[in-house]
């Protein structure tokens, strides 16, 4: 399930530095969530200099390199760990690509387990031991 897709300006990147992002994240998700490296993906989507606006300019002219990630988490996931990926993330963007931090956005997105697929069957299903390890933690409040 842990998946992360890196929205960067084309261009602004290196093929090494795309590898470093890419397996960084990798190894990041699979300690964050305790997750085999198996589940984990990682995405760059590349975005046209001339088709991404950054601080009211497209990144063509102002060569701003500001990367936005969306990661995706099972519901249930507690917040320090939701929390620790948004920090971690960006640590990683700043420290491969050198952007300014302050550039950087993020978002966890926290999907239901029956709403999220595994070759085809719901993690609610295949992944049910998990879900209620995760269900019985937060109720008894030791996220």
């Amino acid at each position: 399930m842990p998946i992360v897709n890196f929205h960067l300006v084309e261009g602004m990147s290196t093929p090494e530095q795309d590898e470093r992002l890419l397996l960084g994240a990798c190894r990041f998700y699979a300690e964050v969530l305790d997750a085999p490296m198996d589940r984990v993906r990682a995405f760059i989507t590349p975005h046209r200099p001339l088709q991404m606006a950054v601080a009211g300019d497209l990144a063509a002219h102002n060569g701003l390199h500001a990367p936005w990630f969306d990661c995706i988490v099972l519901e249930g996931r507690p917040l320090e760990q939701r929390q620790r990926l948004l920090r971690g993330f960006t640590d990683l963007l700043v420290d491969v690509l050198g952007v300014r931090r302050d550039l950087v956005r993020g978002c966890c997105r926290r999907v239901p387990p029956e709403d999220w697929a595994i070759g085809g069957e719901p993690a609610s299903v295949l992944r049910k031991d998990e879900v209620d390890a995760r269900a019985r933690a937060a109720a008894s409040g030791s996220e």
